[in-house]
C-alpha cells in the first residue's frame, strides 16, 4: 500500500505545478495538520482514495471551514484496509485557552477516553499526530516540545509507525526524517513523504526501513561535518 503523508507546508509539486498522475497510484493520504483546508480538499478531489487528517495547532479555522471530502480522525481509531490508525492532533499548549493546543494532562485525558476503542481494536498500527513525541526529534521551546504520552503509547502498543508534523525540516537541515524507536519507525511528515506500507511487516520490510534510517543518519552526519569545517 502506498501512503502519501503531508504536513505543515503545501507542496508545489502537488498543488502549484499539479500533475494528476502523481496521485494515480496512491492508496491513502494522511495529513498531520497545519495545512489549508482547500489544499486537502484539492488533493482528495483528484485522488482515488480517502484522505484522513488530524488538526495542527494552527488549524482552528477547520471548525468553521473543514476540508471537504476528508475524514478527521482526531480522538479516534480509523481502520482502512486492515490498518488501524489512531489520530491525536494538536500541539503542546503555549497560549492559554486556544483550541488545538493541549497540556500533558489534557492529552492524557484524551487518550484515556480511547481505552475502549484501543481494547476493541487491540491496539493500532499507525499513530498519526501533529506534535512529535517527547525526546524524539522534538524542540526545546514550549510550542515544539513533544508529548510523553505518545512515548507511552508506543511503549505499550508497539505500532509500526508514528507519523507527525509540526517540526519543520526547513528550519534545521539536521532534523532527521526517520527515527527508530524500538519496533516503531517515527516519521516526520513535513511537506510530503511517501510511505510504502507492508501490512505483513515481514523481516525483509524491517530491514529495508532500517537501511532508510541509517541512510538518513549518514546524510545528516555528513552535512554536520561540512558545517563544522
Amino acid at each position: 500500500m502506498k501512503i502519501l503523508v503531508i504536513a505543515d507546508e503545501v507542496s508545489k509539486a502537488y498543488y502549484d505545478y499539479f500533475d494528476k498522475t502523481l496521485l494515480e497510484d496512491i492508496d491513502l493520504i494522511l495529513s498531520c495538520g497545519d495545512l489549508p483546508p482547500e489544499y486537502l480538499s484539492f488533493l482528495v478531489t483528484f485522488a482515488h482514495c480517502p484522505l484522513l487528517y488530524v488538526r495542527g495547532n494552527h488549524d482552528v479555522k477547520y471548525e468553521k471551514r473543514p476540508p471537504e471530502g476528508c475524514v478527521c480522525i482526531d480522538d479516534d481509531i480509523y481502520e482502512y484496509e486492515g490498518i488501524r490508525i489512531l489520530g491525536l492532533g494538536g500541539s503542546m499548549r503555549y497560549i492559554p485557552g486556544v483550541d488545538c493546543q493541549f497540556t500533558s494532562l489534557e492529552m492524557k485525558k484524551r487518550i484515556r477516553k480511547l481505552w475502549l476503542k484501543l481494547k476493541w481494536k487491540k491496539g493500532f498500527d499507525i499513530l498519526l499526530t501533529h506534535a512529535p513525541a517527547a525526546g524524539i526529534n522534538d524542540g526545546q521551546d514550549q510550542p515544539h516540545k513533544g508529548f510523553e504520552e505518545f512515548v507511552q503509547l508506543m511503549d505499550r502498543y508497539s505500532p509500526k509507525y508514528m507519523i507527525h508534523g509540526h517540526v519543520h525540516m526547513s528550519y534545521n537541515y539536521r532534523q532527521p526524517r526517520l527515527t527508530k524507536y524500538g519496533p516503531t519507525l517515527v516519521i516526520n511528515g513535513y511537506e510530503t513523504y511517501m510511505l510504502e506500507y507492508d501490512k505483513l511487516w515481514d523481516s525483509q520490510m524491517g530491514n529495508k526501513l532500517q537501511k532508510e534510517v541509517e541512510s538518513a543518519k549518514k546524510i545528516a552526519d555528513s552535512q554536520k561535518r561540512t558545517n563544522h569545517k
